[in-house]
């Protein structure tokens, strides 16, 4: 079975996968939000990693091998920045609103009045929309007595990386555009290039050869690897006999340790994908409830953090089975009356974007 010949349409199994790291970050996070340190989960000891962490890795796989295969297919620029523009703003936007004037003013340690007139309430709104040069952490007098304190949304770190492989995607196109006839051929070999050096480059890191001491170059073989398996799809076929292999091999290393994390970068895209494409039946039948996934994570982290403050010395299932319940449910009103509808609205931005750019391509007369 060719992934290409899988990966038409979208009868797959991408939202289950993505609802499934979603959890494991809130799971990872239970642990430091209930204990105060990130520390304290399991796999942190035994992998060196944890399983949000390999949930991250999931998401951008997912996102890279996807949004690659929108820009590819559909060669519309302006189409990929609408789409990409509609799938993470609003749901922020109004997650934000909901964080800094429900929540922030619910738990912080100073009054209503010098909360909304203090500078640093709407520094910390305005960076994690823009999601320029980073996001910001910290609101007013917010969640200073948590075991994990002050931070409002730890989550939001990964948003900018992500914006960032969007932006590298789409420009790196549009500066192919020089070289028209050999433009897709052009950026397909970019792409599989960046997935090979950037693993290099996370690998010599890892083993202590270069001082690398940020998360992107990984997050970018993550979703540079996703971007060349869409690339290389008509090449990569997906075999049960080679899946047990790769995941044999990643539960024979994680035992061990010493070569466990060259092991999961190497397994863990053919994992994803066959997981992604070959089973069906029943499984697929999740499809019909939506994409929670993107509300469970930008929700869970205040919400784990508000119930570390109302529930003092919270244990670890507790914080799970609480904030699960509260999360999942904000998620749904997410998706249903606020990004699926966002969404919706593409071809019309669209349209209504190439409208306006019509007459400023004109010649003057």
């Amino acid at each position: 079975m060719k992934l290409t010949d899988l990966s038409q349409g979208r009868d797959n199994n991408f939202n289950l996968i993505r609802i499934a790291a979603a959890y494991a970050v809130l799971v990872t996070h239970s642990f430091a939000l209930a204990l105060g340190t990130g520390d304290a989960e399991p796999l942190r000891q035994t992998l060196g990693m944890t399983l949000g962490s390999i949930a991250v890795d999931i998401f951008f796989l997912t996102s890279g091998f996807l949004v690659t295969a929108s820009l590819l297919t559909k060669q519309d620029s302006l189409e990929f920045i609408v789409a990409r523009v509609l799938r993470i703003f609003p749901g922020l936007l109004v997650m934000l609103l909901f964080s800094v004037f429900v929540i922030g003013l619910s738990f912080t340690t100073l009054s209503w009045r010098d909360y909304l007139t203090d500078l640093r309430t709407y520094k910390y709104f305005a960076k994690c929309l823009t999601l320029v040069r980073g996001v910001a952490f910290e609101l007013p007098g917010v969640f200073t007595g948590n075991p994990y304190d002050n931070s409002v949304n730890g989550s939001l770190w990964t948003l900018p990386n992500e914006v960032a492989m969007y932006l590298i995607l789409v420009s790196t196109w549009i500066a192919l555009s020089v070289i028209q006839r050999h433009r897709a051929g052009a950026l397909r070999l970019l792409l599989v290039l960046s997935a090979l050096f950037s693993g290099a480059q996370v690998l010599a890191g890892h083993y202590g050869l270069l001082n690398e001491t940020t998360p992107f170059p990984q997050l970018f073989f993550m979703f540079f690897s996703g971007a060349a398996f869409f690339v290389l799809r008509a090449r990569i076929q997906l075999s049960r006999p080679v899946f047990l292999a790769a995941l044999a091999l990643v539960v024979a290393t994680a035992l061990h340790g010493r070569f466990f994390f060259p092991t999961y970068l190497l397994c863990l895209p053919y994992i994803l994908f066959y997981l992604a494409y070959v089973p069906s039946g029943w499984i697929r039948k999740y499809n019909r409830v939506g994409d929670y996934s993107y509300g469970i994570y930008i929700y869970a982290f205040p919400v784990q953090q508000s119930v570390a403050a109302l529930i003092p010395h919270v244990s670890v299932p507790a914080m799970m089975a609480v904030s699960t319940i509260v999360t999942l449910s904000l998620a749904a009103l997410s998706w249903h009356g606020i990004e699926q509808p966002a969404l919706r609205l593409k071809n019309t931005v669209v349209a209504r974007a190439r409208a306006l750019a019509h007459p400023l391509r004109r010649s003057p007369r």
